[in-house]
């Protein structure tokens, strides 16, 4: 029987596993941007293997523009119906459906290292993870690993919620930053994962209102907000926040909010193909200037540069 090892070990290879029906997939492949796939397959009534992912550190000195991150997931015990019409579903099946299907849900993030060196500028290399980031690690590896609680979670959000079109992209990228920031606990250099160091975070109330300064972020998409306004709205102090923030989505307040504008900036030029002007006020810009000098100091690349 086919294992999920088996499957994070063929996931980028065109043949479908044995057995397996394909029943939906996703996928991106913005230039500069996260490279994901998603795949829905049929499962076997004989599938009985534990949720597991694979991080896979890909290096080659001689090659540096080639060096890559990707992470693997696979997971299994969901449900899967094309039918989207049918709002009152009770998972047993009618005389016009069959119920939904029981899924292998099967994905996969690649990030380059011209992408992740966004969350390395003015950061030094102390740990494994900085320099597995910044692609300073001297050895490819590859970790398997099982699934948290918080990983399944970020993962099952992936697959069931009800945004669309670029409510759907924003989305999407911040799940994505998520699971990147969640699969790094696999890299650690004293070989225990440590917990919080804001000891308000301890408390659920702490770690929810910085859940929701995200969520607040990013509605926040193209109408920029203070910290002063953000800290109001998640009934926290602005030091507090700032530093929870930080430790909880390894980043600052502003990198985040950058790094998802930018994103969804390359979203709307190469799926959507929006005009540079038409996007630089869709995300708040004053000036196309200040949009196109932004764009490229995150991404490397002029806006232009991703129009069909």
């Amino acid at each position: 029987m086919i294992q999920a090892l088996d499957i994070l070990k063929q996931v980028n290879k065109p043949a479908e596993f044995a057995g397996m029906a394909l029943l939906w997939h996703k996928d991106q492949h913005i230039p500069g941007s996260t490279q994901y796939s998603i795949k829905r397959y049929y499962a076997q009534d004989t599938w009985t293997t534990e949720d597991t992912g694979m991080f896979v550190y890909h290096y080659n000195a001689s090659q540096p523009k080639d060096n890559f991150l990707e992470l693997r997931f696979c997971i299994s015990g969901n449900r899967f119906c094309d039918n989207k019409l049918c709002g009152n579903c009770n998972q047993l099946p009618t005389e016009e459906c069959a119920g939904p299907l029981r899924t292998v849900d099967v994905f996969s993030f690649h990030f380059t290292s011209t992408f992740l060196h966004q969350f390395l500028h003015n950061v030094k290399l102390t740990t494994t993870k900085d320099e597995v980031l910044a692609f300073k690690h001297p050895n490819a590896f590859t970790k398997i690993f099982p699934l948290s609680i918080r990983k399944r979670n970020t993962l099952d959000a992936v697959l069931n919620h009800s945004y669309t079109g670029s409510l759907e992209n924003i989305f999407i990228n911040a799940k994505i930053h998520e699971l990147l920031l969640q699969s790094l606990d696999v890299i650690v250099d004293d070989e225990k994962e440590e917990g919080f160091t804001c000891k308000f975070l301890a408390d659920d109330r702490g770690k929810e209102s910085i859940y929701q300064a995200r969520e607040i972020l990013l509605q926040h998409i193209g109408d920029p907000i203070t910290i002063k306004e953000l800290s109001r709205k998640v009934a926290m102090n602005e030091c507090y926040l700032k530093k929870g923030f930080k430790e909880v989505f390894g980043t600052t307040i502003f990198d985040f909010y950058q790094q998802q504008r930018m994103e969804h900036a390359k979203y709307l030029l190469y799926e959507k193909a929006l005009s540079v002007t038409d996007v630089s006020a869709l995300l708040g810009y004053s000036s196309i200037s200040h949009f196109s000098a932004a764009f490229k100091k995150h991404t490397g690349l002029k806006p232009c540069e991703l129009l069909n």
